[in-house]
């Protein structure tokens, strides 16, 4: 049996490599080796025992780039490719996949948390998974699943080009939002209870405005995005809503929404969850970064070897707060 190397969750609190059997080839699969894996707060959550449901030991990652192995059976990839995979396994039967929404299928199984991902040399995922990412860099292609998470949101929100956009919470998620807030013309105010990580946001979003918790100014949003992952949050964000507008919730968290209805009902408002993403999401980032709107340099902020990533990973899970999205080259 061929093995390869594997960075392994054993449980909770113990991360280390190992040799594990390399995947079968499947009908309808492509065969992809990896290069680059984006670690996630998902990942993070793993590592500390914090993701619920989840079975160990566990091969986590699910931000990821690679070079196809093999050509796809419809002609999309050739062998040799430089791609991105949508990590978002899906049953294609439910009522949600039925209705051209697998992001939120009945049965998904994401990469790296429901069943091992790509923090390994190799991985067989379905070809309708895997997109091609011509123009890209191997670094900037494993970029692409968390910010499509955000351009996601933006695309639910319906945001427009001249409108406001509030989004709270400056972390990895919530930065993409803004940026995709950005790139759609809204003017857009980044806030958070970090001073460090709105300075981190703000490198990447020079001409947003930058609020701390507590000093913000008083006023409200044609669109509000929570990226907080902060229930207390999710539930004050409704007050930053203008009449009309819309609440776009990026955060999930164990708790129960409440807020005033006469304020939701007097408002109009319109409150979405906004859950994974889409291909068509995949592909306005992948163009969006080809086109340079996208500062992929200042979002990668931290780097790791294959090795490394044993003693990194554990390191960066407790001290967050100073990175935006660190990258392991595999």
């Amino acid at each position: 049996m061929s093995l390869m190397k594997a960075l392994v969750c054993v449980e909770p609190g113990r991360f280390e490599q190992q040799d594990r059997p390399r995947p079968e080839a499947k009908p309808g699969h492509i065969r992809i080796r990896i290069l680059q894996v984006g670690i996630c707060g998902t990942d993070y959550h793993i590592y500390g025992g914090h993701q619920p449901f989840l079975a160990y030991p566990r091969i986590m990652g699910h931000e990821l780039s690679g070079r196809a192995m093999e050509a796809s059976a419809d002609g999309r990839i050739a062998e040799g490719d430089l791609v991105v995979i949508n990590p978002y396994l899906t049953c294609g039967t439910c009522r949600a996949c039925r209705a051209g929404k697998p992001n939120c299928c009945e049965n998904i199984a994401v990469l790296g948390v429901h069943t091992d991902g790509g923090m390994c040399e190799e991985i067989v995922v379905p070809e309708g998974n895997v997109y091609g990412a011509e123009g890209l860099t191997e670094q900037s292609a494993a970029m692409v699943e968390f910010l499509a998470i955000g351009a996601h949101g933006v695309r639910r929100g319906g945001v427009r080009a001249g409108s406001a956009a509030l989004v709270v919470g400056a972390g990895p998620i919530g930065i993409g939002g803004a940026l995709f807030a950005a790139i759609e013309g809204a003017a857009v105010t980044l806030r958070d209870t970090s001073a460090s990580r709105l300075a981190l946001a703000q490198k990447v979003l020079p001409e947003a405005r930058i609020e701390l918790v507590g000093e913000e100014a008083a006023e409200v949003y044609d669109t509000v995005f929570d990226a907080t992952g902060n229930i207390r949050a999710m539930n004050a964000g409704l007050q930053y809503v203008g009449h009309g507008g819309a609440y776009v919730l990026l955060s999930v968290v164990k708790g129960d929404l409440s807020f005033a209805d006469p304020e939701f009902h007097k408002r109009e408002a319109t409150l979405f969850a906004s859950r994974n993403a889409l291909k068509k999401d995949f592909e306005h980032v992948i163009a969006q970064i080809r086109n340079g709107r996208v500062p992929v340099e200042a979002l990668a902020t931290h780097a790791t070897s294959f090795e490394d990533a044993v003693t990194n990973l554990p390191l960066w899970a407790e001290d967050r707060g100073t990175l935006i999205k660190a990258i392991i080259r595999v």
